[in-house]
């Protein structure tokens, strides 16, 4: 399949994977099936890059993040969307001038985290209007213009993330506060992933490329 653009993210569909989104260095987030090699849907927005895609909804509507920071860029920061129709459901969900380079999805709960450049996970709901929580937000890490990505334990209880300093922070997913650092690498770590059948494993990864298992 030929995209036409450098791809930075994919999302398969949870109601049909053999569908997925891809998005990058593009204004256009493009809905493919992978059955056929076909593309489906085109998404745009007045962006030059999508950082990030997260399907809402079993796959009915999808949240995109984008490059956008300036002061008048507040509608554009995350974008939710509507798969089948191609709207715009809502821009003005994130108003901080901080892009978000990762998106993560409750695995019980009706919400779903951004990852910020302001050293932070956002936390909203995932039913319209998305509303940001401001009670709540997960704070410790640094993330300083890195990739850095972030997701949960399988029940939902643990929202973990990776941090420019190289480690890996534990996070109570209900009261928000830290459970436990770990050093994991030498360079910034941007990718930390709880296995999703065995709690007690671990996998990460740094800015290097370097890949670890940890038990």
């Amino acid at each position: 399949m030929e995209n036409g653009f450098k791809v930075c993210c994919v999302a398969p569909r949870p109601s049909d994977p053999d569908v997925f989104l891809c998005g990058g260095f593009s204004p256009e987030v493009r809905a493919w099936d992978a059955r056929c090699c076909k593309m489906l849907r085109v998404y745009k927005a007045a962006v030059q890059q999508t950082l990030d895609v997260l399907f809402l909804s079993g796959g009915r509507e999808f949240i995109s993040s984008t490059d956008a920071v300036s002061r008048d860029s507040a509608d554009r920061t995350l974008i939710a969307w509507d798969f089948e129709t191609t709207a715009r459901l809502s821009n003005q969900i994130f108003h901080e001038r901080f892009t978000c380079p990762c998106l993560g999805c409750h695995p019980l709960e009706s919400s779903f985290v951004a990852q910020t450049n302001g050293g932070y996970i956002a936390l909203f709901s995932a039913q319209r209007p998305y509303r940001i929580n401001k009670r709540r937000r997960y704070e410790g890490h640094k993330v300083e213009g890195f990739a850095v990505h972030c997701g949960f334990s399988a029940d939902g209880s643990v929202l973990v993330s990776g941090s420019s300093t190289g480690s890996v922070h534990f996070y109570d997913f209900q009261s928000s506060r830290t459970l436990s650092t770990l050093h994991a690498h030498q360079h910034a770590c941007v990718c930390a992933a709880l296995h999703p059948i065995i709690p007690a494993l671990m996998a990460t990864c740094d800015w290097t490329g370097e890949i670890k298992i940890w038990s």
